[in-house]
């Protein structure tokens, strides 16, 4: 056959095709992009685009193929079923035998060229139907893309000869491609954690996003041979209410995507930051309050549908699983309820509707039965359409509350509240917490939405039930063991942040939300009062801990006055770790564990003397004196040496550091002599990427400013300083960094510390002016978020405090820390905490003579880190 060339068109030429098509392509996505502004249907908008790219991908096969014998044109995937979203990739696929395949190479390639000059981006593949075959059975990805084929042009009798190909022996039996679809779908998810609630959620590939609807409309086709998952409903395979919604939420998510490519312009499937605000925008969302954003709102709305794809295709997939097993014999539970398999099952689901109280039943046996994995697909099915049975009628049953705190006391109980938010039960019977599902806070800071934050935290608050939790929590599982009623603290961690978006303060709200529930479901005043104020305080101890200076006894005192108690201390530590750990994968760490211990104790200690008994200063630093003492006896360090390198020790010293700490300072100083000056000791915490470092060095004016350019060098971020002088005019310094980084594997810890100790000290002795800190660029995720840069002055007892909040940024402490150098203040002092996006840094300060800055020197210095922090 000759071999057709796309060339010359009649009445024109090839370039006057192409520029009139590319025009034409051009106008059809202008207008498309008007219609959405305008709330055109999106399914229309979809279709819309994939003809016109019909009308431009079948009018350049015809300048080259027009009666060409032995050549088909498909469509597939996204394409194939008649969906573009503005910058999809164009799939096709050529069938053509392997001779054929031979002499139109050149044209075929001329064709693809084509294509790509007049602005579509085609992927693409040419192949024989047995070519097809042989490929799909190999690639479960190839065999759905298949699928999903759409003849364009051409031998209409190939895509045919295909489709009967595809349903033969040996290419992919449902069950098998059941498995292949169920291993892709673990392994997508995987890539996303596992979860929809990301911070930049992917729309299409993440959890509960668009592919999950795709390949259970690719299992549905292969498994029941159907054109698509509304065929189901006839087959009673699938409920006329799942198919609404699971319609409707791809309907969202459609809409989501194509306006995230019309913002993005380009192929983009990850709402990042970059692109969130704008999108909310050009959704038509407008900011309500402060705490209910234009962009959160959108964003819950991706959760809220996201969770539901979740729910539903986990049902339906496993639909799919029980319609190609042979029938198992159920076993009994009860009289009401039967496992099959591995799932629990009614045997009459009509009881989930005709007496509601089955609900939270269903929930007791499978607490009772923790070998259980899943709900029987029909039983599930009935648990969806029973749900509006949960009403305030259903609520206000004393059988039915009862019930559910027998749900919360048993040992199962995090579980159990997991798999009734996952099923929508939680949201149902406790409406606040239903309003917060999929609701997020616009920053760094929360990674998750507030519902998933709020499961997180109780499975932290589950975790100290294991000794080993005291490997992440150092008072964790002391404290569980001892506390009075453990379902009272599961009730303040799922009330803690369920008043959030509600424009009001959320602790305050959410008071008034656990004091009722508690009061209705029959708690004693007591543990009422004590889960309301747990809701209220819960950040108390956080704010105190990080912001506060709790070597000092008067704040010490302060909160032991707020707590009042010990059972309080105890529930209020539990439930702070909990909620810090489960705010962020990267915000809980070492140093934040030993501070909250620290705390703990330091409180406990105040309520057992008494709150209205002072702890004096002198029995402070007594006590910690004497606990150092016999650390170092035990090392063999004797009296006379302790009391020599003490003698320059200042009391500060004494009310800063631990006992631990002191011993190690001081073993420290005196292997080292008075010829190993500097003398810099760096130790790795118990738990990875954490470490602790002391300087003990001459002091001299900008040896903060050094200490802080070279840790920031060595990518050690600086988490917490506690400058001291001694008498003798050395330093006492200690910094706690954290360096996420280092691979334990590639370098043990203490090999990592050593390393660090060996830097630190060179640069301490360099001679000449400091090395500038080094400059880093911002990362993206930063770029979007501005906090109002505040810097305050106040004076404190022994200086003045500088208070800076503003923009987290690389290498910032670093450079504030030169920049207090060249104004000639000292740094007596630094607590540095970091909440996503967000800085809040204290500087205890003086001028060179340890006095506190004047007036004229705060508004200097101010104005000069305000100019730092524009650049």
């Amino acid at each position: 056959m000759n071999t057709p060339v796309p060339g010359r068109v009649a009445g024109g030429d090839i370039d006057a095709w192409k520029r009139t098509m590319r025009a034409a392509l051009e106008d059809n996505e202008q207008r498309l992009a008007a219609a959405f502004d305008q709330d055109t249907d999106i399914d229309r908008l979809l279709a819309q685009r994939a003809q016109a790219v019909d009308r431009a991908v079948i009018g350049a096969w015809m300048l080259g193929f027009e009666g060409a014998p032995g050549l088909a044109l498909v469509a597939t995937g996204g394409y194939g079923r008649g969906e573009l979203f503005p910058y999809s990739d164009v799939d096709l696929l050529v069938l053509a035998e392997e001779d054929t395949q031979q002499q139109c190479r050149g044209a075929i390639e001329a064709w693809i060229a084509l294509l790509w000059d007049i602005g579509l981006a085609p992927g693409h593949a040419v192949r024989s139907v047995a070519q097809c075959v042989a490929a799909a059975r190999e690639d479960a990805t190839i065999a759905s893309a298949i699928i999903e084929a759409r003849p364009l042009v051409g031998d209409s009798a190939a895509l045919t000869r295909l489709l009967v190909a595809m349903r033969g022996p040996g290419v992919w039996p449902p069950a098998e491609f059941l498995a292949a679809k169920r291993t892709e779908w673990r392994a997508r998810h995987a890539r996303y954690n596992d979860t929809a609630y990301n911070l930049e959620p992917n729309i299409k590939d993440g959890p509960g996003g668009l592919r999950d609807i795709q390949a259970l409309g690719w299992l549905a086709k292969r498994i029941f041979g159907v054109r698509g998952l509304e065929d189901l409903v006839a087959l009673g395979a699938l409920g006329s209410d799942e198919y609404d919604v699971l319609d409707t939420r791809r309907r969202a998510l459609s809409r989501l995507r194509y306006g995230l490519h019309l913002v993005a312009g380009r192929r983009e499937e990850r709402l990042l930051f970059d692109y969130q605000k704008a999108l909310a925008a050009r959704l038509g969302l407008h900011d309500e309050h402060r705490e209910n954003l234009a962009v959160e709102q959108m964003m819950q709305g991706f959760f809220r549908s996201a969770a539901l794809v979740l729910r539903l295709g986990d049902r339906l997939l496993q639909r799919f699983d029980e319609s190609l097993q042979v029938a198992q014999e159920p076993v009994p539970l009860d009289e009401e309820f039967v496992r099959i398999g591995d799932s629990l099952a009614l045997r009459d689901v009509d009881l989930l509707y005709r007496r509601p109280t089955t609900i939270l039943q269903l929930f007791r046996v499978w607490q009772q039965h923790p070998e259980i994995a899943s709900l029987h697909s029909a039983t599930a099915r009935a648990l969806g359409e029973a749900l509006p049975r949960l009403d305030e009628r259903y609520r206000a049953d004393p059988g039915i509350r009862a019930l559910f705190m027998q749900l919360l006391r048993d040992p199962q109980a995090v579980p159990t509240l997991e798999r009734m938010a996952r099923l929508g039960v939680l949201g149902r019977y406790l409406p606040a917490f239903g309003r917060v599902a999929g609701r997020m806070q616009y920053d760094l800071f929360h990674a998750y939405t507030v519902d998933e934050h709020t499961l997180a935290v109780l499975r932290n608050i589950a975790s100290f039930a294991r000794p080993e939790s005291a490997e992440r929590f150092a008072l964790g599982h002391e404290l569980w063991s001892q506390l009075r009623k453990p379902e009272l603290l599961l009730l303040a961690g799922l009330f803690h942040d369920i008043a959030k978006g509600r424009g009001g303060d959320h602790s305050v709200l959410g008071e008034q939300d656990a004091r009722e529930f508690c009061q209705a479901h029959g708690l004693s005043e007591g543990d009422v009062d004590l889960v309301a104020w747990l809701v209220r305080e819960h950040l108390t101890m956080s704010v105190t801990a990080q912001r506060k200076d709790i070597s000092d006894p008067e704040v010490v005192s302060r909160f032991a006055h707020q707590v009042g108690e010990r059972e309080r201390l105890d529930y209020l530590y539990l439930l702070t770790v909990a909620d810090i750990a489960g705010t962020s994968p990267k915000l809980w760490n070492a140093w934040k564990d030993r501070l909250l211990a620290d705390l703990h104790s330091a409180t406990r200690f105040a309520l057992r003397r008494g709150l209205a008994k002072r702890l004096h200063i002198d029995e402070r630093i007594a006590e910690i004196r004497d606990a150092a003492r016999v650390l170092l006896h035990a090392e063999g360090l004797e009296d006379a040496l302790i009391d020599r390198l003490w003698a320059e020790f200042p009391s500060d010293s004494f009310l800063r550091y631990r006992a631990e700490q002191i011993a190690w300072q001081t073993r420290g100083i005196a292997e080292a002599g008075s010829q190993g000056l500097p003398v810099v000791l760096v130790r790795p915490h118990a738990r990875r990427g954490a470490l602790e470092v002391f300087v003990y060095s001459p002091d001299r004016d900008g040896l903060f400013a050094h200490v802080a350019a070279t840790l920031d060098r060595l990518g050690l971020s600086i988490v917490d300083a506690r400058v001291v002088t001694s008498l003798g005019g050395m330093t006492l310094d200690t910094f706690q960094v954290l360096d996420s980084e280092v691979d334990p594997e590639a370098v043990s810890p203490e090999r990592h510390a050593r390393d660090i100790a060996h830097h630190l000290r060179d640069s301490l002795r360099e001679p000449g002016p400091q090395r500038p800190p080094a400059r880093r660029a911002l990362p993206r995720q930063l770029r979007h978020f501005r906090v109002p840069t505040q810097i305050e002055f106040s004076d404190e007892a022994h200086g003045t405090l500088l208070t800076l909040v503003c923009n987290d940024r690389p290498g910032l402490l670093a450079q504030v820390a030169a920049l207090l150098h060249q104004h000639q203040v000292r740094v007596h002092d630094a607590r540095i905490a970091t909440f996503g996006e967000r800085v809040e840094d204290f500087f205890l300060l003086s001028d060179q003579s340890d006095q506190p800055l004047t007036e004229v020197q705060c508004a200097v210095l101010g104005e000069a880190i305000a100019d730092c922090l524009k650049g």
